[in-house]
Formats: structure tokens, C-alpha cells, sequence
């Protein structure tokens, strides 16, 4: 037996020994085409876990290994590099940069990860790169103009505000929700704001219903897919990015001065046939400021807006780890400064100006468990913190900018009192006290985002077969907190006789800083499971896939009263994917959502809503590959499907619950008459029990009908590539409360119902050409989104006229009067149809009789003009490399919009002297000859002028929403400019970096539209709003 024993352990010991023996040095160089060395370069022994090395600054490496095993070379950027190792203790590798096909590239839809050569349906996958491109806090503003198929619009420029809304293929619903559904790593997100682009690795836009079924309700208006980076195994890959931004105003207001305001004021009384509020001489006084406290001349906005402010934006990121676990981490820092000018007295008390910042922290892990389990947490979070002036938020202070008047007040008394305009509203306040004396606000959001994954491979029960579980929990809390004061306010009435001396009124009592707070949060739950099986045999290729997902949403902080705050909100769903091709030249998908919501009734609450799509690769026929081989890429895809919407909004929870209530008493005892038979003007009421709130028990899914017809195309070895797609949707059964039942149903309340219909279409598509111009790198890029809606159907008022219906017209189409100009005299006042909006005078605009019975009234109003919101939004841009020196440009712009304007500055002296007037509308206005001669002034008849007679408070027939008021929406701006030099390896080298790239880059930096008054991206019919703005921004981004 010992014998035994004794060969046995022999056996164990002796190939342990040998091999031991056989373990060999390897050292060589690494470097690249321009045989300059690769610092940090990740070199692992195949098979063998654990076993490796990177290159060093001069690209050199050692590893002890065993022979007749291959060496793997892999560097980010760079084809991967296999070497067999036998005898040879020497091995010197040359990486050449990766060159990516089309035919490889991944794209990440709801199932998972696949080439972009099976995909089928409407995808684009978004470049990361050309967004980085675009310096902004918020990554919805890098959006328009960039990406196919999404409509997006910045509404304003505010720091903390200053995002943009978009649509994925424009608006196709007038319901609760046309927004598109946001997933990160696989969880629902809010905002694309709450990322950090540097933290992304993929940006991908699924939108047709082939693509989103699986989604169920929750992917009715697309959705948009984004994958954060992960760790690689190897040495730690160290990214930091720093940026400086100055930033001013694409377009700025521009008011009349005192002076002209005055003048005109004048001409708006005489023209009027009132008498002149201010005498030659006081004029005077306007203009030489010889008595500034009763004849100011304040120009508001160049004194309350800085020239420009800054912008900082740092950013480090790290990855690393080893075979067995690798992790991705991530922090950056941002800070917005506001425009605003302040107190500078009071700048060691407290910040005035409407400055933003944002800490964003990201970490994910990945864990090996087995070598077919693999563990993914992840946490990731921000905080933001918005400041601004305590009674001048929410836009409050553009209203008072844009109504306080350049004559109104000086900016402080000769004595020092702080003055107020008007005697009836302390609200109309000096926009200089405004914005410094009035404490200031904090608004901070705080959300803590955490996740675990799960991912199981199967193979060894069948090959393909695969499992990923996810769990997420998130926590979004914002609380704000208002520091408010007020000083004495005053008003000059004139000066004392005997002494001369001003005699001020107090209007408002000063009050010390008070402060107010409130908070509201809420806490969300994601459950998600996944199975799916892929498996080829021979030229045929299927798969099968099933998700299961659940999720919950509740208030956890000011709940209020209602109990059904308390309630979370839940979704539950199953989908499934069936896939098949043959020899990736044939394909046919089937996908399917089964959709669970609350918000509907027992029997209502599941939806079935399924999709299939088919695709055909034309360049792998054999007719094509013989003669075409230029061609590497003609795909022709269709896809057809429904897809549920189930968002009623946060105020319409659970329809299909009735209120009721009973008599009440009142403190006499006696019952309250609460009930009169509904909602009509019927005087007598009755007591008893009643419904307060009609249930809606037939309320059901949105259903939104969507086809899509798409070609793929890729030629001369992927230097062309182009993906157009039309689109076509029938929105079915939205949601609408119903406005206009008649009184006789005897409802207190307004009960709901699926009664609205809309269709849209369009086309949207990219194209880029990449072409090598001796040893410059070039690419051309353009991108274009239209799209179209009608309203089918809407629940509404029944009308005489059928233009007076939405039903025909699109989603936001203004409804208006047809100006013809303005009246040229009174005979063309008496030979045409009466207008019913007051007296008018010549001057005034005139308006087309639509139904041609002689008057002109609301029954005149049709829909005018285009959508406020672009149909169209389009890019184009280059790129140009050449020896480290990189050169991108681009510009964006929207066309098919119009908007109409209006407020007090529009319509001049419409609020009397609350109001300001702009200075490049009224230039072209309508004078009459006496009233220039009067005030010695150009006269000016021509009934096509560009703004009507002058009117001196309000006038209804000219404030008319018509055509005369609609602004031409189009614009295009050079969106971005950038400049970079990538330092030369040689140098990098023996600074010990792997990568240093110093830049300029410039955002929207130039504008050209009709509308010059206000940038029209905004669309806002005011323009009282924080103005967009463009910047220039210098940046350096080092990797070590």
C-alpha cells in the first residue's frame, strides 16, 4: 500500500516540478503605427486568470509564464493582439487603432445589446462623442440637432433652469404625458439632466413600436436608452476633465430709453385725442437728467444683467480592477453663475444671483462570482443646489424688468429711499430693489440612486441561454427655503413750495428677513427579469426572450391630506421577443407587451399590446455581393404595432372611484344646501347625499397605432452611412375630461373618458460621410426629424363653423383672426365689416370676416399660422483631423413654427405706464398726419405697417390674437465650435500620461432667424424670461 502511496505522490509532484521548471520570462515593447511607445497597455495570459502585466512609460514589459500560451495585447481604441508564446523570451507587438464597421456595431435596445446589422426596428445609436462636444451643465441642451428623430426645444437660460423639453417624433397626443421614457442601465430616470455625460458609455433612441412593445405603458412616446461606463480589467485608467465657460446672452431685449418712452407716451394720448402727459421742457428734463428724481431715465436691464457670468465643470473618473472584479468610479463638480448684478454690501450676508450647483457621484462594480455569474452594483447620485433673489423667482423678476419703465423711478431717491411705482401693488417693484433687497431663496435637490444586477449564463444547459435579474431603489428628495425682506418703499409727490423740498409718501412698511421652508420626496422600487435563449444552427439564427418588471412609486414627505398620496403608484408587465433570420440576410421579429396599471377599473387595468417588424439585408443577396461589393450594408426594415399609455396625470388617480358626501350644518345648526342639480346657474339647492366626484369606470389604455418603414445603408467599406425612416401613428382613446355635457345630465362633477384621437407622421434620418483627405480626417454629418399631427377627435363645444373645431387642425395650432393690414381711413372703417372688439380708428388693425355675415367676432377666429412647437429640427456638421489637431462644427436649426406675442411690452401702454416697449417693433408703427404735425413727427398712413396707431391703455380689437401678432419660429445657429490639439505621445510619454488634449469650443455662438427680438428657440410668447445663452469655453481632458 505504501508503495502505492509513494507512485501516487510521485505523480502529483513531479509535473508540478517540471512545470515550475518551464515557467519563462517574456519582455518586449509595445507601440503603435507611429512606432511611438504605448504606456499602460493591459497584457494577460489567456485562460489563465489573474495573470498579467501593463506596459510602462516607455511602453516595456516582463511577465513569467508558462510557454505554448498566447499573450493578449488590448489597449482602448486599438485592435486586441494575439501572440503564441513557445521558446521566445522576446516579443515586440505593433497596435494599430481600431477602424469600426457598421456591420459590428452594437446597439442597445430593451432585450439587451446586438449588432446593429440584426436590428429591425427603428433605433438610432447616439455618438456620445458629438454630445460631449457641447459644453452644458445639462445634457437635454446638447440634444436638438443632434439626434434623429427627437424634437427639442430650451425654454430657458437660467442656471438650474436651463433645460430643454423634447419629444421623441414631435407631440402625438394632447393627453396627460407626451414625454418619452428615460431608462438608465435599465431604470427609470425622471431627467437625462440628473447624468453626468462623462459618465456615459451609450445613448440609444428606440422609437417605434417594434422597438418599445416590451415596455408596455411606459414606452407609448418612445424611449431612450442609456448605458453608464463600467470598470476594464488591468492597471487603474485615471480620465479628468476640466472646463471654464463665459457666458452671455444669444439675444438680449432691447428697450426704448426714457426719452423716446416719454415721446411716445405723448403720441399714444394724442393719437387718442387725450392730452400730452409730458410738456417740451419736461422732455428736456428727460434727456439732460438735470432732475433725476422725478424725470429718471433707467436703463433696468443693462443695470440688473452683467455683461456675462461663469461657468466651471471638473470631472474624474477612474476604472481598473482585475479579472475577478472591476469597477468604474466617477465624480464631478458644476457651477453656474447667474447674470444678475448685486448688492455688493450686502455680498458677506447672503448671494443675490441666480447661481446653480451640482455634485454627481457615480460607482459601479462588477463581480465575477463564477465564470458564468456575474454580480453588478452600482450607486449613483447628485446634489444640486439653486439660489435666487428673494422675490424675483420663477421669472418674477423678467415680469417687473419688463414693466418697470425707464421713467418710472429713479434707482434709488436723491435721499436714499428705495421708490415704488405704483401706489395699488407692492408687487410692481423697482426691479434694482427687487433682485438685491429682498433676501433670497435656496432650492436643493438631493437623489440617491442604487442598483444590483444579476447576470447568469446557462450554457452549460443549453448554449445561449441567459438570465439577468435587476433590482433598483432610489430616493428623490428637494426641499427649498425662502429668506425674504422687504425695505421701506416710497413715493415722490412733488416738492414743497416754500423750501423746494421732494415730499415723499411711505407706500410699503419695511420687514425684517423672514423665512419660510417646505420639502416633498418620494421613494421608487424596480423589479426586473429577464431570460432570454440565442442560439444559431447553420444559417439560421432565432431567439427568445421574456421580462418580467415591476415597479412602485411613493410620497414619502408632504403627503397632504388626500389619502391617496399615501397609495404608491405601481406598474406591473411581461414582454417578449421572438427573433429570426436567416443568414443575417432575412428577419422577422415579433415582440409583445402585457401591461398591468392602476389607474384603471378591474377588467381594464391589463393591456395587450403587440408589434412585429421584418427586415431585409438586400446587400447580402448574391446578385448584390458580385456586382456591388462597394455596397456593405442595404437594409430595408418595416415594422407595425400598439403600444398602451396609461398617464393621466398626478391629479386623475384612480378614475373609477367615486366621492360622495353628506348634508352638512352649519354653526346654527341648520343642514347647508349643497346640491343644485348640477353645475348650471340653477339658483335653488337641496340637501342630501350626492356625488361630489362621477366615477369613470370605463376609463382605459391610450393606444397609440404606430408603423414605421426604414432603410439602413452603409457603402465603400462604411464610408457612407445613411438611416432614414417615415413614420406613421394613430393615437387612439386619449384621455380627456369632459367639459361640455349639458347642465340637464345633473352633474356636480366632470367625469372622464377616452375620447381623443390624434395622427402624425414625418421622416427623420441621419447620413455620414467619412473620407480621408491625405493625412486629413474628415467627416460630414447632418441629421433631420419632421414630423406632422392632425386631431382626429377631441371632446368639444359644439360650434356653427367648422373651423371653430381643433378636430382637422394640429395639436398646438393657434386659433386667431386673419389681419388684412391696418384701416386706411374712416371710409374703410365704414365700408367694412364691423369688428366687435371696440372703437376703432384708422391705424388700427383691420380683420378678414371669415363666415361673411357682415361682423367680425370670435366666430372669425381659425387656426393661424404653424405649431409654436418646430416640426422641423435639422443638424449638419464636420469634423476635421489632422496631426492632433481636431476641428468640429456644427449648426442646428428648426423650421415649420410659428408663435404668436403678446404681454404688456407687445402691446405698448396697454397697462397704461406698467410696461416697457421694445425698441425694434415700433419703428414702422402707423402716425397719423395730425398727430405728426402735432408732435412734430414723420407721419406714416401705410395701412401695411408692421405696428398699429399707439393707443394709451387697453384696446381690445388691436390685442387680438390674429395673424398680425404671428412670428415667424424658424431659426438656425452655429450650434458648436470647438478646437482641440492632442499633445504628441513623445511628449505625453515623459509626462507620464497616456493622453493630454487641450481645447476652445463656442455654443451657439451665432443666430440667424426673422425674429430678432427675442431668441425664438424659447417659442415664449412674453420673452420674459432669463435669455438662452452662448459661451466660450476653454478646456483641458488628461487620461494617466
Amino acid at each position: 500500500m505504501k508503495k502505492y502511496l509513494a507512485i501516487f505522490l510521485l505523480m502529483l509532484v513531479v509535473p508540478l516540478t517540471i512545470s515550475a521548471q518551464q515557467t519563462i520570462t517574456v519582455t518586449g515593447t509595445v507601440t503603435d503605427t507611429q512606432d511611438e511607445p504605448m504606456i499602460g497597455v493591459n497584457i494577460t495570459v489567456k485562460d489563465v486568470a489573474g495573470l498579467g502585466t501593463i506596459t510602462d512609460i516607455n511602453g516595456n514589459f516582463s511577465i513569467k509564464m508558462e510557454p505554448y500560451h498566447r499573450l493578449v495585447f488590448s489597449y482602448i481604441g486599438y485592435d486586441d493582439v494575439e501572440v503564441l508564446v513557445k521558446e521566445q523570451h522576446t516579443v515586440n507587438v505593433k497596435m494599430k487603432e481600431s477602424e469600426a464597421s457598421v456591420l459590428d456595431e452594437v446597439v442597445v435596445t430593451g432585450m439587451g445589446a446586438q449588432k446593429k446589422l440584426t436590428v429591425t426596428g427603428a433605433v438610432t445609436n447616439v455618438n456620445v462623442g458629438d454630445l460631449k462636444r457641447f459644453p452644458t451643465s445639462n445634457m437635454s441642451n446638447a440634444l436638438a440637432g443632434n439626434v434623429p428623430g427627437i424634437i427639442a426645444r430650451q425654454t430657458s437660460g437660467q442656471p438650474g433652469k436651463s433645460t430643454s423639453e423634447f419629444w421623441i417624433r414631435g407631440i402625438s397626443t394632447f393627453g396627460a404625458s407626451s414625454s418619452a421614457y428615460i431608462l438608465v442601465d435599465g431604470f427609470e430616470r425622471s431627467s437625462l439632466d440628473e447624468l453626468n455625460i462623462e459618465d456615459i458609455e451609450s445613448f440609444t433612441v428606440l422609437k417605434d413600436a417594434s422597438a418599445t412593445a416590451i415596455y408596455g405603458s411606459k414606452g407609448a412616446n418612445g424611449v431612450v436608452l442609456i448605458t453608464t461606463k463600467r470598470g476594464k480589467a488591468g492597471k487603474i485608467n485615471i480620465d479628468a476633465k476640466v472646463e471654464t465657460s463665459y457666458n452671455t446672452r444669444t439675444i438680449t431685449p432691447e428697450f426704448v430709453d426714457g426719452l423716446s418712452y416719454a415721446s411716445l407716451m405723448n403720441e399714444a394720448l394724442v393719437t387718442r385725442n387725450l392730452g400730452m402727459a409730458y410738456q417740451p421742457e419736461e422732455l428736456e428734463l428727460f434727456r439732460t437728467q438735470m432732475d433725476p428724481d422725478f424725470y429718471p431715465n433707467v436703463d433696468w436691464m443693462d443695470l440688473i444683467l452683467k455683461n456675462g457670468a461663469w461657468s466651471y465643470r471638473a470631472n474624474l473618473n477612474m476604472n481598473g480592477g482585475g479579472n475577478t472584479a472591476r469597477y468604474f468610479v466617477s465624480a464631478s463638480y458644476t457651477e453656474d453663475q447667474g447674470m444678475y448684478n448685486t448688492d455688493q454690501t450686502l455680498r458677506d450676508d447672503y448671494d443675490t444671483n441666480a447661481n446653480y450647483k451640482k455634485w454627481n457621484y457615480r460607482m459601479n462594480v462588477d463581480i465575477d462570482i463564477t465564470k458564468s455569474t456575474l454580480l453588478k452594483l452600482g450607486i449613483a447620485g447628485s446634489l444640486a443646489k439653486r439660489n435666487s433673489p428673494g422675490l424675483a423667482d420663477n421669472e418674477m423678476l423678467w415680469g417687473m424688468l419688463f414693466g418697470y419703465n425707464p421713467i418710472a423711478t429713479p434707482i434709488y431717491y436723491s435721499n436714499g429711499y428705495a421708490p415704488i411705482s405704483h401706489r395699488d401693488n407692492v408687487n410692481k417693484l423697482n426691479p434694482w430693489v427687487a433682485s438685491t433687497q429682498t433676501g433670497y431663496n435656496e432650492d436643493w435637490q438631493n437623489n440617491v440612486q442604487t442598483n444590483v444586477t444579476l447576470e447568469q449564463n446557462f450554457d452549460f444547459i443549453t448554449k445561449g441561454l441567459k438570465f439577468v435579474g435587476r433590482f433598483g431603489y432610489d430616493t428623490d428628495n428637494s426641499n427649498w427655503i425662502n429668506r425674504h425682506r422687504q425695505p421701506d418703499l416710497y413715493k415722490a409727490n412733488g416738492r414743497r413750495q416754500e423750501t423746494g423740498e421732494i415730499i415723499y409718501e411711505k407706500m410699503f412698511s419695511a420687514y425684517d428677513m423672514t423665512q419660510s421652508s417646505g420639502s416633498s420626496g418620494k421613494r421608487r422600487e424596480f423589479l426586473d427579469l429577464l431570460l432570454s435563449w440565442e442560439r444559431a444552427f447553420g444559417n439560421h439564427h432565432g431567439g427568445v426572450t421574456f421580462r418580467y418588471t415591476q415597479d412602485s412609486e411613493k410620497r414619502t414627505v408632504d403627503i397632504g391630506t388626500d389619502i391617496k398620496n399615501g397609495v404608491s403608484k405601481r406598474n406591473q408587465g411581461l414582454a417578449g421577443r421572438f427573433t429570426y433570420n436567416w443568414n443575417y440576410r432575412y428577419f422577422v421579429d415579433f415582440n409583445f407587451g402585457y401591461t398591468g396599471s392602476e389607474n384603471f377599473a378591474p377588467g381594464n387595468q391589463f393591456g395587450f399590446f403587440p408589434a412585429f417588424s421584418l427586415a431585409w439585408n438586400v446587400a447580402e443577396e448574391s446578385f448584390v455581393k458580385n456586382n456591388l461589393k462597394w455596397m456593405n450594408m442595404f437594409k430595408i426594415r418595416y415594422s407595425h404595432g400598439k403600444v398602451g399609455n396609461d398617464n393621466i396625470g398626478d391629479n386623475n388617480r384612480f378614475p373609477y372611484l367615486y366621492t360622495i358626501a353628506t348634508t352638512g350644518y352649519n354653526s346654527e345648526g341648520k343642514p347647508n344646501y349643497v346640491y343644485n342639480w348640477g353645475f348650471g346657474d340653477y339658483g335653488k339647492s337641496f340637501i342630501g347625499t350626492h356625488y361630489t366626484q362621477m366615477a369613470s369606470n370605463g376609463i382605459t389604455w391610450e393606444v397609440a397605432t404606430k408603423d414605421d418603414l426604414g432603410i439602413d445603408l452603409s457603402l465603400f467599406n462604411d464610408k457612407f452611412t445613411a438611416t432614414v425612416d417615415y413614420f406613421h401613428e394613430k393615437r387612439t382613446g386619449i384621455f380627456l375630461t369632459r367639459e361640455f355635457l349639458p347642465d340637464i345630465t345633473g352633474l356636480e362633477s366632470k367625469p372622464k373618458a377616452n375620447v381623443g384621437e390624434v395622427k402624425s407622421q414625418g421622416f427623420d434620418g441621419n447620413f455620414a460621410l467619412k473620407q480621408k483627405l491625405g493625412e486629413v480626417d474628415m467627416t460630414i454629418r447632418g441629421n433631420i426629424t419632421y414630423s406632422k399631427n392632425e386631431v382626429l377627435e377631441k371632446d368639444e363645444e359644439n360650434q356653427v363653423y367648422s373651423y371653430l373645431y381643433q378636430k382637422g387642425y394640429r395639436v398646438d395650432q393657434v386659433k386667431g383672426l386673419i389681419a388684412e393690414g391696418l384701416f386706411a381711413d374712416y371710409d374703410d372703417i365704414r365700408t367694412s365689416p364691423k369688428q366687435e372688439f371696440g372703437t376703432v380708428q384708422p391705424g388700427d388693425i383691420k380683420y378678414k370676416d371669415v363666415n361673411g355675415d357682415g361682423v367680425v367676432n370670435d366666430n372669425d377666429k381659425v387656426a393661424i399660422g404653424a405649431t409654436t412647437t418646430p416640426n422641423l429640427v435639422y443638424g449638419i456638421g464636420a469634423s476635421f483631423a489632422w496631426k492632433g489637431i481636431d476641428v468640429n462644427v456644427h449648426f442646428q436649426g428648426a423650421g415649420k413654427s410659428t408663435f404668436p406675442i403678446y404681454g404688456k411690452c407687445v402691446y405698448a401702454f396697454s397697462e397704461s405706464d406698467w410696461g416697457n416697449i421694445f425698441k425694434d417693433m415700433i419703428s414702422d408703427r402707423w402716425v397719423d398726419s395730425e398727430t405728426a404735425a402735432k408732435l412734430g413727427l414723420h407721419a406714416n398712413e401705410n395701412p401695411n405697417a408692421t405696428y398699429p396707431r399707439l393707443t394709451y391703455g387697453e384696446n381690445k380689437n388691436n390685442q387680438q390674437t390674429s395673424t398680425y401678432w404671428m412670428r415667424d419660429g424658424r431659426y438656425i445657429r452655429l450650434k458648436n465650435l470647438d478646437i482641440g490639439y492632442t499633445l504628441p505621445k513623445s511628449i505625453v510619454n515623459k509626462l507620464h500620461f497616456n493622453n493630454i488634449r487641450i481645447y476652445i469650443a463656442g455654443s451657439n455662438l451665432i443666430t440667424w432667424s426673422k425674429f430678432k427680438t427675442w431668441d425664438p428657440e424659447t417659442g415664449n410668447p412674453r420673452g420674459e424670461a432669463y435669455p438662452l445663452t452662448k459661451s466660450v469655453t476653454m478646456g483641458l481632458s488628461v487620461n494617466l
